[in-house]
């Protein structure tokens, strides 16, 4: 494997991208063996509740700014012209054929592989890539822990969600060093979630 070409995918609807995003993000770069990590926005499940869901392409802005001074940071629009309901495997077929050059770990956290299993075509998943798992919530006892494919890596741990960011902003919380300032600043301007 090309170790200068390997490419974390974190995958989210990003709503809002928040500092907890961009230091997990900036930890697999500074301390794995991962060159970049692009962020891969995701249109909104249409099962998800709509309250506080801002439009992609606010959210797309949002994310830009949050990450464009960072050069080994990148936004990925690639599931957003796929249809819907996205599913992993489609997106990681799409960008094996849009970046052959491109070796990519998928970015998880811990949470979610206690259902990975129910993902569509999950062993596919792990037969094209590696999952790198990060601390996040309770810890799991998921038995993919165990995959050759799987990699824990020791990440900081953050009690912060978007969701607990969009009420603290309904409510009118100052919450200027949980995102990043750019966004902080766009988000009080553009009257995003209140």
């Amino acid at each position: 494997m090309d170790q200068h070409k390997l490419t974390g995918l974190m995958f989210g609807s990003f709503n809002p991208v928040h500092t907890a995003h961009l230091i997990i993000a900036s930890h697999f770069v500074q301390f794995t063996d991962i060159k970049e990590v692009w962020f891969v926005l995701s249109p909104l499940n249409p099962f998800k509740d709509k309250e506080q869901i801002l439009d992609q392409e606010k959210r797309k802005h949002l994310l830009k700014l949050a990450i464009e001074d960072n050069p080994a940071f990148k936004l990925c629009e690639t599931e957003l012209h796929l249809p819907i309901p996205s599913y992993t495997i489609n997106t990681l077929g799409k960008l094996a054929i849009d970046f052959p050059d491109r070796n990519f770990v998928l970015l998880m956290g811990e949470d979610n592989l206690n259902d990975f299993d129910k993902w569509k075509d999950y062993q596919d998943i792990l037969e094209k890539v590696s999952i790198y798992v990060y601390p996040r919530g309770e810890k799991t006892s998921s038995p993919f822990l165990d995959h050759p494919k799987v990699r824990k890596i020791h990440a900081p741990r953050f009690e912060i969600s978007s969701t607990m960011i969009r009420k603290a902003f309904a409510e009118g919380k100052d919450l200027r060093y949980v995102v990043p300032d750019k966004v902080f600043r766009q988000i009080k301007s553009g009257g995003y979630y209140v």
